[in-house]
């Protein structure tokens, strides 16, 4: 049987350096009134001796876990199948695992996850949450202002009523959507259709009426509803076609609800762009650039407002030991153009 040599102690670390046990805490767990010259010695004792902090020590002195929960209001099937929330996560991951922060990813499928939810983000597991997508009728906000976690929302909070500051990253959807949407006019248009996304979460709805911001007095017959997926696309573009077979352009929600517009097109026999153009909304890279033909779309940086949010609420939880008060921020889009439209 193998011995396991004992985990190096704050004492040896101490005695490696020549100071005291009090100063090795405060270098350890990043604590001020420590003399630089100290400082190095104690980070070369502990990079010798492999010593590793006791995160449930460490945790008592500076009252923070760094973990951070990330909730995305979506059951897994849908998350693991859309690349938008890859990008996403993958953007908050980077942030966090800069500050050496780690990400515990929190789904829901039905309001007992809610719930689960709810009890986790009370539970003092984690410094603070990262939420979003989020539907209008989602629990999830009282959940976790109940839970009193520091919080920043993906997306424009569509539930606030504008009595308490909410932090969130958002894109300006409403200005990508309107510019879309002159792009096709510009190209002589005049049957430009709208496939929405899910209307019960603000980033649709605020397409939508950069639509109409446009369209203002276009057919009603003309905005059809999806729901963000390729196979929502479909549906609504064959509907689309039926009650308006004279349509000769169309703005999608996202990419993946193009993609399935373009199939039911290919389907048709209609040519795009000849017959119908056709414009997405993300510019996801592996959706956009394989559709056939590559789609023009609205890009926002989507790994961008990931970090975003991380590092909005790094900065908020800094804040609580004196930093600056984090704010809303929302991004501009820019339209790409490639052959669809």
């Amino acid at each position: 049987m193998t011995d396991t040599a004992p985990r190096p102690t704050l004492e040896a670390v101490a005695a490696r350096a020549g100071v005291s046990r009090a100063t090795v805490s405060r270098v350890v767990n990043g604590g001020d009134g420590v003399r630089e010259p100290l400082v190095e010695r104690v980070r070369r004792a502990v990079e010798e001796l492999g010593y590793v902090p006791n995160q449930a020590a460490r945790s008592l002195v500076t009252r923070r876990h760094d973990a951070v929960a990330v909730v995305v209001a979506e059951p897994e099937t849908r998350v693991f199948a859309d690349p938008f929330f890859a990008l996403q996560l993958r953007g908050i991951s980077k942030e966090l695992t800069a500050h050496d922060n780690q990400l515990v990813l929190l789904l829901t499928e039905g309001r007992d996850d809610h719930a689960r939810v709810g009890r986790y983000l009370g539970g003092g597991h984690v410094d603070g949450a990262l939420v979003f997508s989020l539907h209008l009728d989602d629990p999830l906000p009282e959940l976790i202002q109940r839970a009193g976690v520091p919080t920043v929302f993906g997306g424009r909070p569509g539930w606030s009523d504008g009595t308490t500051d909410v932090v969130y990253v958002d894109s300006d959807n409403r200005g990508g959507a309107r510019e879309a949407v002159r792009h096709l006019v510009g190209l002589g248009r005049t049957r430009v259709a709208h496939i929405t996304g899910a209307l019960d979460q603000t980033s649709a709805a605020d397409r939508l009426d950069g639509y109409r911001d446009v369209m203002g007095d276009a057919d009603p017959e003309l905005v059809v509803r999806g729901d963000f997926t390729p196979a929502g696309g479909e549906r609504a573009m064959r509907e689309l076609l039926d009650r308006c077979p004279d349509v000769d352009a169309v703005f999608a929600a996202n990419d993946l609800t193009a993609s399935g517009a373009l199939r039911v097109l290919r389907e048709r026999g209609r040519r795009v762009p000849e017959d119908v153009a056709v414009i997405g909304f993300d510019d996801m890279l592996p959706v956009a650039e394989q559709t056939d033909p590559p789609l023009t779309t609205v890009r926002q940086d989507i790994e961008e407002m990931g970090r975003l949010m991380a590092r909005l609420l790094l900065r908020d939880l800094d804040r609580r030991n004196g930093g600056a008060t984090p704010a809303a921020v929302v991004l501009p889009t820019t339209l790409i153009r490639r052959a669809s439209a």
